[in-house]
């Protein structure tokens, strides 16, 4: 194994907040919101899980699902060649999806690491195909104006001093079994190695947007942010980059500086998440599919309407999608991702206003029925997408005197605001204070139309 010599870290003490919470630095609160502002108006990035799993094609957890020893798992880092890898092709199918942003995984739990590293031999050069993958793919999404994230994993089941634990292929039922199975093995080695590879990717690159670590689980034979010794970490981390993001993975949740958003996992939150009662910034990450990484006989994709949904409920309540893509072991995309990205771009031509730069609606506007509603609050609009689309008369409670002005978003056609439409209309005659919009009768071509109201 390659070592090279780690520069001394300049010495941060930890000190408290105003409520007695730990500090890593002094960022204020104003400070954050302005560093992640870019972020925030993103709303819609791409995750990229790429890596040896991609020849099994069977999820990338499989090293861990089959226990698989390194032995029988090294097949797969002498044969890795992905000879059709164009990350120009990739920039682009993002880009044109209506991403603003990419996150890839440097290296993933299996340990195999996609850039050139100094402190393993485990990486890219060292397969067939021989080339710094992250360096291509960086200079290929920064080329087309794309937010540039890396994820890196804390956890590592290739390092002969990673201890194992109860996510680790050889995971043990006992504690005797897990002190015999780590007698020889050291997690303050690891702890250095980690460190030294974070410092890599965030000094090889130039600046980096987003570091995703991924992830600790506490408790009984598990890890935390001592194992990883994950104060130290983000002290560097911010050091090194200053206007990075990074996830909240780390188990640092305690200190302020150790996280900047939170990160539920194939999981629409019921609401916009919030810690002490206030509102914290947030971003869902989410499969096409069941697997993050290429899985050839996985068939439980979803379709136009629900990846839609997922994005748009996301920025409804104030979040980000990060939605993924596991490309195959050559280094393309599997067909299905093709087809879903490019469904997904064609709505985002059209509706992306919707979308970008957008948050929760005012509180003082009712959501109607079979609808999501977006705002846009350098605009003052409000956005409606109809998930079910009304029959003529579309009815919105309390909207009266709020709106000067609406018209379809996809291609800017005035609706008109009228007196609800009909014969014999008892008991649906609205309030005083509702405003009612005239439909056409027909759906707009549009998996989901919206509607963009002018408010005054």
């Amino acid at each position: 194994m390659k070592r090279v010599l780690l520069p001394a870290l300049l010495v941060v003490l930890i000190s408290y907040g105003s409520f007695g919470q730990k500090k890593i630095w002094n960022e204020t609160e104003a400070e954050k919101t302005e560093r992640l502002q870019w972020w925030t108006d993103a709303r819609f990035g791409m995750f990229i899980h790429w890596g040896l799993y991609a020849q099994p094609a069977r999820h990338e957890w499989v090293k861990k699902r089959e226990r698989i020893s390194d032995e029988d798992y090294q097949k797969y880092f002498e044969l890795f060649n992905p000879d059709l890898f164009n990350p120009t092709e990739w920039a682009k199918k993002a880009k044109a999806a209506g991403m603003k942003y990419a996150v890839i995984t440097s290296k993933h739990h299996e340990g195999f690491c996609m850039f050139e590293s100094d402190y393993t031999d485990y990486d890219i050069i060292n397969t067939p195909y021989g080339k710094d993958i992250l360096k291509e793919w960086v200079d290929a999404f920064r080329a087309e104006g794309l937010g540039i994230g890396f994820y890196y994993s804390l956890i590592d089941w290739h390092h002969p001093d990673y201890t194992i634990d109860r996510v680790h292929p050889q995971s043990a039922q006992t504690k005797e079994e897990y002190d015999k199975l780590n007698q020889d093995r050291d997690m303050g080695v690891y702890r250095e190695y980690l460190k030294n590879q974070v410092r890599e990717i965030l000094t090889k690159y130039g600046k980096i947007d987003i570091l995703w670590l991924d992830y600790s689980f506490p408790g009984e034979f598990g890890k935390g942010h001592e194992d990883w010794g994950s104060v130290e970490l983000l002290k560097m981390v911010r050091e090194l980059q200053p206007g990075i993001i990074v996830n909240d993975r780390a188990d640092l949740k305690d200190y302020w500086g150790g996280w900047d958003f939170t990160t539920p996992e194939q999981f629409k939150v019921q609401s916009w998440p919030e810690v002490d009662g206030k509102k914290i910034p947030w971003e869902t990450c989410q499969t096409f599919s069941g697997s993050w990484g290429y899985y050839r006989d996985e068939y439980t994709w979803k379709d136009q309407k629900q990846l839609l949904v997922l994005l748009i409920e996301s920025v409804s309540k104030g979040g980000n999608l990060l939605l993924n893509v596991g490309p195959t072991a050559r280094g393309t995309f599997d067909y299905r991702a093709d087809k879903a990205l490019a469904e997904m771009g064609e709505w985002m031509k059209f509706n992306g206003r919707s979308i970008y730069g957008c948050t929760q609606a005012p509180e003082e506007f009712v959501v109607p029925e079979h609808s999501i509603l977006t705002y846009n609050p350098e605009t003052n609009r409000l956005y409606i997408h109809l998930l079910d689309y009304p029959l003529t008369n579309f009815r919105l409670p309390g909207y009266e005197g709020k709106v000067k002005y609406a018209q379809f978003l996809h291609d800017a056609s005035e609706i008109a605001i009228t007196a609800p439409y009909g014969h014999h209309m008892q008991g649906s005659v609205a309030s005083e204070h509702d405003l009612n919009l005239r439909l056409p009768v027909n759906k707009p071509n549009m998996e989901i139309p919206v509607i963009e109201l002018f408010l005054d």
